[in-house]
């Protein structure tokens, strides 16, 4: 199981589709004692992985002390993270806290074109430094990639890159309608665009040895099995049934995309709030309407339960919108 937590909204970036529209902390972000009575009830709710994200994680001043305190309470710490705040210093203290690895934003071979998505001069430079730094500290890591319509016919050259750069993994992140990726809407795939990338994506994981893992499309499981590919994920889309993520003040949502709060760790703990939320024991019916419920893949495969929402008019159990594959008959 993965949980996420969004450390601070503080961010040195202001990327196009950020889900926090993060950029200055929030007012009464979780304080290190609080974070660490939480951590405390992560662990006690069954989770291992433990993702330190943002806004920008490397902006808290106390993030190795509360790496340190993840791993001593049981969970994996691992990050995402825009890379550009690394040092040899920094990256050799991560690990020596316990960190896992470190996932490193990169969105595109063409180094305007990063920098432009993100907003900042010199992202992807500092980006790849990064990745460097994380190398000679024996810090594992990998590259997150957000797919869209202008990067979309680069994105094996980038699992080169990866490969030849040492990360373990390269990961594609499918855009969401969230924060202010709504502005940029018209930019993300649709139905047919997106079983081509995914279907390209799953292809080129038979010919590379790090993984390659496509999240908010969950079709990639659909299309991985009619492949004959085995994958060691056991499902697509996650949220609420193995998956939720934690705001910078404490508020729990099912996923990053699916702003929907279930409750607030300063208020409840979050192990009961993972146990007895309403909006979570929904998804884990699995009984979605539309093509999604009567589809044979919707247990592995699941539908983008956000993307679901957001075309939906809020309804989170809806058919999800972009999937070629919809009305085959359950199993």
């Amino acid at each position: 199981m993965i949980v996420s937590w969004n450390t601070t909204n503080a961010c040195n970036m202001y990327c196009e589709h950020c889900y926090r529209d993060a950029g200055c902390p929030a007012e009464e972000e979780l304080s290190t004692a609080e974070a660490k009575k939480m951590l405390g009830e992560i662990a006690r709710a069954g989770f291992k992985i433990m993702i330190f994200s943002g806004g920008e994680p490397l902006l808290r001043p106390d993030i190795v002390e509360l790496v340190a305190h993840a791993k001593s309470v049981g969970l994996r710490p691992v990050f995402g993270t825009n890379g550009t705040l690394l040092t040899p210093k920094l990256a050799r203290e991560l690990k020596e806290a316990g960190t896992m690895g470190m996932g490193i934003s990169l969105d595109s071979l063409n180094k305007e074109k990063h920098d432009q998505f993100r907003h900042y001069a010199g992202a992807w430079e500092e980006a790849v430094r990064g990745m460097r730094y994380c190398r000679e500290a024996g810090l594992p890591f990998q590259i997150h990639t957000t797919v869209m319509d202008w990067n979309a016919a680069e994105l094996e050259a980038m699992t080169d890159f990866a490969v030849a750069q040492g990360a373990l993994a390269h990961h594609f992140f499918f855009l969401v309608p969230t924060g202010r990726a709504v502005s940029i809407e018209e930019e993300s795939l649709r139905a047919e665009q997106y079983e081509e990338v995914l279907t390209r994506i799953m292809r080129k994981q038979q010919t590379v040895d790090i993984e390659l893992k496509p999240t908010c499309a969950p079709q990639f499981m659909r299309i991985a099995k009619q492949m004959g590919i085995n994958l060691r994920f056991g499902r697509g889309c996650l949220a609420g049934t193995s998956y939720c993520i934690i705001g910078p003040k404490g508020i729990v949502q099912p996923c990053a995309y699916l702003n929907i709060p279930l409750g607030d760790v300063r208020q409840t703990p979050f192990d009961e709030i993972w146990r007895s939320s309403e909006v979570l024991q929904t998804l884990r019916t699995l009984e979605y309407k539309g093509g999604c419920g009567t589809c044979e893949y919707n247990k592995i495969c699941g539908g983008c339960r956000a993307r679901a929402a957001y075309y939906h008019e809020g309804d989170y159990m809806a058919e999800e919108p972009w999937c070629l594959y919809h009305g085959r008959k359950g199993v």
